[in-house]
């Protein structure tokens, strides 16, 4: 396939005209007469002076910094100079609190610089690293080819990370594993579309598309938040006995996580999602509520959908997303609860939960959690303890299924029903003893009026994200804990 280059990637990603060069010259390096005739020659071929160029413009009149590799310069490897360049356009970046936009297009390592330019890597990944800690974004392109340390670096630690289509992608270089091994390497295994499918990379999008894409997640990464909708009226709710609930969480036409990003949400940037695709338990958004900005992290009701250890770890992904960007998380829990397979206990599910429970708990950023249908077990304890809980009507939370805790009481699944009354699994059980602080009605059942309860949540949502970015932040920790150790004392 074609390969872009780093001039056509900045000019059709930046604002016309808005392009401005950091770069000074290339750092001079010891070389041999070989390596000096092929530097000369990759500049005489490409018109510039070395595989990475830097900068800043505008997209849609937003700053960002820019790195961008030309892979006809050397297979656009990195070696001292050109790492020395990506650093210093990084700090840069850092410190004008810049969003910062990378492409690689590499081979890896420029093999004529050997060990010393493999290390350079390191470098690189610390200044992103660092830059990220600053709480700013770090937005990716893997153009074709994007392989080896490249990509096993400053390549894969995008909070976004999209793919050029068909392009070929992975850490071991083709060419490399056949010489090695005597055999191809298996087709369709490195590219973006397989990367996609398996939950590495958040999408793929061709060129043409990529700078609306941008737009979009810097609308919710770096555009201030707009005012919320003004709060929906609260109405009596109604007793409805904990079995209807159950029952009415579990209809197949319930609006899910899906739905209220489609219908509840704008700006919407989807992520990678465990397992890739649609069959994806867990899924994670960039997304505005009624112009509140936050990173969405939801559990997707799926046929078999339980949640294993793998779905947990894009929890996980979701929280630290949310830590690193400064942004609110919104937390939707819907789940008939863990996976129970020899493969989730060999994968940690036990240890993934308790990690959830324990990064969730103490995250440096405001949570919101939204009891949106089931809550079953372990997965959904994890994605429980935020500043503020919203409940649907119909949502329940209990250590198991009903039916699991009647066959350990009574070694029947008959009592379900009244163990459901008795465990006090309700919203409005849950909103008495403070586990639960709101309650969006159903009206009277989600599935019956889905664009409506949407509507009502999603104003909801706003509401209490706009209430959380007004509390301090050095308030927000010793409240949630003191939340959480409070729940069934007396008094």
């Amino acid at each position: 396939m074609s390969r872009i280059g780093a001039v056509q990637f900045r000019d059709t990603v930046l604002d016309a005209g808005s392009f401005v060069s950091w770069d000074d010259a290339p750092l001079a390096v010891p070389t041999d007469d070989d390596y000096r005739r092929e530097l000369a020659d990759a500049s005489e071929a490409t018109g510039l002076d070395e595989a990475v160029l830097t900068g800043e413009g505008t997209i849609f009149g937003r700053r960002v910094a820019l790195v961008a590799c030309e892979f006809d310069f050397l297979a656009g490897s990195i070696g001292v100079a050109a790492a020395e360049r990506i650093v210093s356009a990084v700090q840069r970046a850092t410190a004008e609190r810049l969003p910062l936009v990378a492409s690689p297009s590499s081979g890896g390592t420029r093999m004529q610089e050997g060990t010393v330019a493999f290390l350079q890597m390191v470098k690189i990944a610390a200044a992103v690293q660092l830059h990220k800690l600053a709480h700013l974004s770090y937005l990716v392109y893997l153009r074709h080819p994007t392989t080896g340390g490249v990509f096993a670096s400053w390549g894969s630690l995008g909070h976004v990370t999209i793919a050029e289509p068909g392009a070929l992608i992975g850490f071991l270089g083709p060419r490399v594993y056949e010489h090695l091994y005597g055999e191809p390497f298996p087709s369709g295994v490195q590219t973006a579309e397989n990367l996609h499918r398996h939950g590495v990379i958040d999408a793929v999008a061709p060129l043409s598309a990529l700078r609306s894409k941008l737009d979009r997640a810097l609308r919710v990464l770096v555009d201030e938040p707009g005012l919320p909708p003004a709060e929906p009226d609260v109405a009596p709710h109604p007793d409805v006995p904990a079995w209807d609930s159950v029952t009415a969480s579990r209809r197949p036409d319930r609006p899910g996580v899906g739905y209220l990003l489609r219908h509840g949400t704008t700006d919407t940037v989807l992520l990678s999602g465990s397992g890739g695709g649609e069959a994806a338990t867990t899924l994670l958004a960039l997304a505005r509520f009624g112009g509140q900005p936050a990173v969405v992290l939801g559990q997707q009701r799926v046929v078999g959908g339980l949640v294993g250890p793998a779905a947990l770890r894009e929890a996980r992904r979701g929280m630290a997303l949310a830590a690193d960007l400064q942004l609110p998380l919104v937390l939707v829990i819907d789940t008939a609860g863990p996976a129970l397979s020899v493969e989730a206990e060999q994968g940690g599910l036990a240890g993934e939960i308790a990690h959830c429970l324990a990064e969730l708990v103490t995250l440096d950023t405001s949570t919101l959690s939204v009891l949106l249908g089931q809550g079953s077990g372990g997965p959904a304890l994890a994605m429980v303890p935020a500043d503020r809980v919203l409940a649907a009507l119909h949502g329940w939370l209990a250590p198991l299924p009903p039916e699991g805790a009647s066959a350990i009481v009574y070694r029947d699944l008959d009592h379900a029903p009244q163990l459901a009354a008795a465990q006090g699994i309700r919203s409005v059980d849950l909103l008495r003893h403070g586990i639960v602080d709101a309650i969006v009605d159903e009206r009277p059942d989600a599935a019956d009026e889905p664009a409506e309860f949407t509507a009502r949540l999603s104003a909801s949502i706003a509401v209490e994200l706009h209430r959380l970015r007004a509390t301090p932040a050095e308030r927000r920790l010793d409240a949630r804990l003191t939340r959480y150790r409070q729940i069934g004392l007396p008094g």
